[in-house]
């Protein structure tokens, strides 16, 4: 079990990254402004999945691996930066098409398809994948055995904060859009900008170094 003392720090810690707006975050805005509010929160669950999966990554000993070699950090970073540029321009490709044609929750395939897109982004998000690797550790009561267990405890940790946080700017965000909705120019202007916002943030992230 971890020490209480270490849960309530990292938590600390984790609410203070979350809070910052990161890469996932920015998308979780750019998707609510794009497709609607409920999409925006089936992103958030596909990118606190990729997380999660960041986090036994972590537990096992790979997040290491990825943070501290040049080529595998660069070759995440640009595949996530990718993805992201690459859905900006199709959410800018497609900012006329009509309203049907973009509402995620009445097609379970367009569903899965953001939950999708949100696991992506969240695997692959560099900002997570060296803050799990430089403050977990740090957290974690060594002399009590069953670090990789800790570890994962406190990684459900970040989730759920994670999830709390990036839920409250989805549903700020899809709320500014349902007043957008009421405007047909409007609409295109907003979805323009969210994928304008992705592509920016795609080109940051490509840009970006690797932190020490």
């Amino acid at each position: 079990m971890v020490p209480l003392h270490d849960v309530v720090g990292f938590a600390i810690a984790s609410a203070l990254l979350i809070m910052i707006p990161g890469p996932s975050v920015l998308f979780t805005i750019s998707r609510a402004m794009v497709l609607g509010r409920r999409a925006a929160l089936v992103n958030v669950v596909g990118n606190a999945t990729g997380a999660a999966v960041q986090i036994v990554a972590v537990a096992a000993g790979l997040g290491a691996l990825v943070a501290q070699s040049v080529a595998a950090y660069t070759v995440v970073k640009w595949v996530g930066a990718a993805y992201i540029v690459y859905l900006g321009i199709q959410a800018i490709r497609h900012r006329r098409a009509g309203e049907e044609a973009v509402e995620i929750t009445r097609s379970v395939t367009k569903t899965s398809r953001v939950y999708r897109e949100g696991f992506v982004v969240g695997i692959t998000n560099p900002k997570t994948i060296v803050f799990l690797v430089a403050v977990l550790p740090q957290f974690v009561a060594r002399e009590l055995g069953a670090v990789p267990a800790q570890m994962l405890v406190l990684g459900a940790v970040f989730i759920a904060i994670a999830l709390c946080f990036d839920s409250l700017w989805a549903l700020g965000a899809g709320a500014a859009r349902d007043w957008f909705a009421r405007s047909p120019s409007r609409m295109q202007r907003l979805r323009a900008a969210g994928g304008t916002i992705m592509v920016g943030l795609g080109v940051s992230i490509a840009a970006g170094g690797r932190p020490d």
